[in-house]
């Protein structure tokens, strides 16, 4: 694996959408659909408070490394037509860089859902971990319950590969998740 290259320091376009490194001027953008607790309610844990979403931010807006077990990608979305306005992130974060595998993530603000701009960033996100980053195995962790991105990973072509039942607790309530993964050689751009 090797850093993350200045090509992908500039912004990543889909037809509708771009996704760039966040800045500092996107914490009030970003604050306003990570502090929702329906947003927070299938990511186990509680909502982001602002200062949360300034200091991750503050850690990512220089670019990020892609070498070791750990390292996140993380990247605002925003509508093409409005570049500056944070609707949503996606997420690649290096979880073995041994065996080159990387879990996904999107979250986006619930006034533009139903759009499909989640399937469209991740769509993107994963051309970029297959197409530039080397990975070669990208999969989703997500609660049974988010059908919504349930409907992602089986747009994107994911294959359900587990059914982890009661296996996290989300406040009180025990949740179950369920496993999607694709690998680089079963990926259609």
């Amino acid at each position: 694996m090797t850093a993350v290259s200045q090509s992908l320091q500039a912004p990543v376009a889909t037809e509708r959408l771009v996704l760039r490194l966040f800045t500092p001027d996107d914490v009030e953008d970003r604050y306003a659909y990570q502090s929702l607790p329906e947003v927070a309610r299938f990511l186990y844990r509680p909502p982001l408070t602002r200062e949360d979403c300034a200091e991750s931010i503050a850690a990512r807006a220089g670019g990020t490394p892609w070498q070791a077990d750990g390292d996140v990608l993380l990247l605002a979305v925003c509508r093409a037509e409005e570049p500056r306005v944070v609707i949503g992130e996606v997420v690649l974060t290096l979880t073995s860089a041994r065996a080159r595998q990387a879990e996904i993530g999107w979250v986006f603000d619930p006034r533009h859902a139903g759009r499909g701009y989640a399937t469209e960033a991740a769509r993107a996100l994963v051309g970029v971990a297959f197409g530039q980053l080397g990975v070669h195995r990208v999969f989703a962790r997500l609660d049974v319950l988010n059908t919504a991105s349930v409907r992602v990973c089986e747009r994107l072509g994911m294959r359900r590969e587990a059914h982890l039942v009661d296996n996290d607790l989300d406040g009180d309530r025990w949740g179950s998740e369920y496993g999607y993964a694709i690998l680089a050689r079963e990926w259609k751009s």
